[in-house]
C-alpha cells in the first residue's frame, strides 16, 4: 500500500519492488532494484527516507525516524529489524531482529547481528560487526563477510526481478 502523506507521495523507482502487503507513506525514495517485502513499514512522515539501490527490507520490518534516514546501496535489512538510524551505509547486514534506535550512524561494510540492539545516536564506523544488548562493535568485517552481504543482496536482487516480472509489486498512482 502506497500512501501520500502531508503532501508528500513516495517515489519507487519503477525497478524496484514494493510487495502489496508492505505500506510505504509520506516521503520516502525507493532506488532501483530494490524491494520491499511483505510486512514492512516504511513511514516517511517525520523526515525523508531514502533508501539506495539493490538494497532489500525483509519481512515485518519497520523504517522510520524522527529525522531524515538515509539507507545506502546494496544493504540487507533482515527481517523482523527496526530501523530508526539516520544512516546506514553502503554494503550493510542488518540481522534478523535487530534494533537500530534514534540518531545512529552506521558506515560501509558493516554487520549489525541478529538480535543486537544498536543504542541511541551510536556511530558505527566502516567496517565493523556489531553485536549484543547492548550493542557493541566486536571486531572489523573481513573480505568474507562482505561477500556474505553481497551473497544476499544477490538473492534478493534476483528475487526482485522474478517478482516483477510477474507483476506481483503495488502499483505506484
Amino acid at each position: 500500500m502506497i500512501r501520500t502523506v502531508n503532501g508528500k507521495k513516495p517515489n519507487i523507482h519503477p525497478k524496484a519492488f514494493v510487495s502489496e502487503f508492505a505500506y510505504v507513506a509520506g516521503d520516502v525514495e525507493i532506488g532501483e532494484g530494490s524491494s520491499v517485502w511483505p510486512g514492512t513499514v516504511i513511514r516517511g512522515d517525520s523526515g525523508k527516507i531514502v533508501i539506495g539501490k539493490n538494497t532489500c527490507i525483509q519481512d515485518n520490518s519497520v523504517v522510520h525516524g524522527d529525522s531524515d534516514v538515509l539507507i545506502g546501496d546494496d544493504v540487507v535489512i533482515g527481517h523482523r529489524v527496526l530501523c530508526h538510524g539516520r544512516i546506514v551505509g553502503d554494503r550493510v547486514l542488518l540481522g534478523n531482529g535487530c534494533i537500530v534506535n534514534d540518531g545512529v550512524t552506521i558506515g560501509s561494510d558493516c554487520i549489525i547481528a541478529s538480535g543486537a540492539m544498536v543504542v541511541d545516536r551510536m556511530e558505527i564506523k566502516s567496517g565493523s560487526i556489531v553485536s549484543g544488548l547492548p550493542a557493541r562493535v566486536r571486531r572489523e568485517t573481513t573480505q568474507k563477510d562482505i561477500d556474505l552481504i553481497k551473497g544476499y543482496r544477490d538473492i534478493y536482487v534476483n528475487n526482485t526481478k522474478i517478482y516483477l516480472a510477474e507483476k506481483l509489486n503495488t502499483e505506484v498512482n
